[in-house]
């Protein structure tokens, strides 16, 4: 049995909450006895949703795969801000939003359609000057990290349980969806941190399609 997953197979898994990509990958590894796994696009520990696994000579597709579009669904919360534009963070900033109406939550939401500029996250993974931005963030030392060009290709929001707004976008490879809703609050003039996110959609595969983790494993153990 675990000789197909050594020649190479994908896997569509649904992350679990709390979980790290590489947790997933750690798991399955010990699970399939195989050292060649890797996976498509990494996702938040906060976040759930779709993680697309390569095991054997899949994983060479792998970086063909992370330049897929992606969707999402989630809650932002406008009003409150935390540093790390999720809830890995505490609170460190609020404010009122009561005198926000209808217009202004569109008129934000078509700013931030299309081509933007966009600011990874302090508290992320990327490399400034050989170190992890998150550990510099950690030791409260100053973070640069330039502007880069993404796109948004669907942007809705629903605004009927205020201060909580739900949304679903389709947006490029390289978007942190933290960024945007942090950006949605900036523009807003009141601030926002993300709340709740799900990976729906990786290009044409679906959520829908994928297993949970202990689902998985509980078959491998059936088949074995």
């Amino acid at each position: 049995m675990h000789n197909t997953y050594e020649k190479g197979r994908l896997l569509l898994i649904n992350k679990p909450l709390n979980w790290t990509s590489f947790d997933v990958i750690k798991k399955l590894r010990n699970t399939l006895k195989i050292k060649k796994i890797g996976h498509a696009g990494t996702l938040d520990p906060l976040a759930t949703g779709l993680l697309l696994i390569g095991t054997g000579k899949f994983t060479k597709k792998l970086s063909e795969l992370q330049g897929l579009n992606k969707t999402y669904c989630g809650i932002m919360e406008i009003g409150k801000t935390t540093p790390s534009y999720d809830l890995e963070t505490a609170f460190n900033g609020q404010a009122h939003w009561q005198h926000l109406v209808k217009e202004d939550f569109e008129r934000v939401k078509n700013e931030l359609t299309g081509t933007i500029q966009q600011i990874p996250p302090a508290y992320s993974a990327i490399k400034v000057d050989g170190e992890r931005a998150y550990k510099k963030a950690r030791d409260n030392r100053e973070v640069k990290i330039d502007p880069r060009s993404i796109h948004i290709y669907d942007f809705t929001i629903s605004t009927e349980r205020i201060p909580e707004i739900d949304f679903e976008v389709t947006c490029s490879k390289g978007t942190y969806v933290r960024t945007l809703a942090h950006d949605f609050g900036e523009k807003l003039g009141v601030g926002a941190y993300l709340k709740k996110l799900t990976r729906t959609k990786v290009g044409d595969y679906d959520l829908d399609d994928a297993l949970e983790i202990e689902e998985f494993i509980d078959q491998q153990h059936e088949d074995s």
